[in-house]
């Protein structure tokens, strides 16, 4: 048995988008490009609803799965498929571009609160002009998992058994929110060949027997188990990992290609309407 250590870490720093949001970037950034099949993490959170009342307004994707995961407060969301809801606290939404979507997000506070996640995962070339897609899953859908001073919400991917809402073939995503009391420890198998990554967004950890901050990322080096050891006043993190797609990666704003020529074509047919190509009915529970 070998642990996963620190291979590099990322602290997150803040970045403007939609019509003025903040939200605190580590993957998809000059210190980490990606993480091939990840593409972009952004943290995003405030009690100021100021930062971001104008929210995301319409903006296209083409080439990859936006999955969104909503902590505290809640986002309303349309898109050119038809689908329209509004992901509640503890929710996560699942959103597969492919060949074209259209779609706008509204953060909002609940008592005060807003926070969530947003991760970017590519698609294989063979699927990046697929169908789009879509699926929704409340709070009371997403499995949890007790153990000795943890506490796993199983977003995607298997932990002990337990399946996650959402299942990506292409990537074979693990997506793990996990809570731990002080001092408690949390392991799991964790093979080096899917890239993976820790995010510690409350309290202080230690991995492999290094200090993990809050608001930083790590990328995991080789090994094949995971071990993490909350601090003094506990730890929340989320666990990702994934099966690496191994193909050029060619992205420009909302697009991610293969080629230089495809994002080129991305542009035209937005720009003359033709992005949009198929229309799918909203999945999940």
């Amino acid at each position: 048995m070998t642990l996963r250590t620190i291979r590099q870490r990322v602290p997150a720093f803040e970045v403007t988008e939609g019509a003025g949001v903040s939200v605190h970037r580590s993957i998809g950034t000059p210190a980490l490009k990606n993480l091939d099949p990840f593409l972009m993490l952004d943290h995003f959170g405030s009690d100021n609803p100021d930062e971001y009342i104008a929210g995301f307004p319409e903006h296209p994707h083409r080439g990859f799965i936006t999955f969104t995961y909503m902590l505290d407060g809640h986002m309303g969301h349309r898109d050119s498929m038809g689908n329209r809801g509004d992901l509640q606290a503890g929710g996560a939404q699942w959103m597969k571009a492919a060949s074209g979507v259209i779609h706008s997000e509204m953060p909002q506070q609940t008592n005060g609160l807003m926070r969530g996640f947003q991760l970017w995962i590519n698609l294989p070339a063979a699927e990046k002009m697929s169908d789009p897609g879509y699926q929704e899953f409340s709070a009371a859908a997403i499995p949890e998992v007790a153990r000795d001073g943890a506490r796993v919400r199983v977003l995607a991917g298997e932990f002990d058994g337990v399946r996650g809402v959402v299942d990506d073939p292409a990537t074979a995503v693990l997506y793990l929110d996990v809570g731990l009391t002080a001092g408690a420890t949390f392991s799991l198998p964790l093979a080096d060949s899917r890239n993976a990554f820790v995010y510690v967004f409350e309290g202080d950890a230690q991995l492999a027997g290094d200090a993990l901050p809050r608001h930083t990322l790590a990328v995991l080096g080789q090994g094949d188990r995971f071990e993490i050891a909350a601090g003094g006043q506990g730890a929340r993190f989320i666990l990702v990992a994934g099966r690496p797609i191994g193909e050029p990666v060619v992205q420009s704003g909302p697009f991610v290609m293969n080629t230089r020529e495809e994002i080129e074509q991305a542009f035209a047919d937005y720009r003359d309407g033709r992005l949009v190509r198929t229309r799918a009915a909203m999945t999940g529970h």
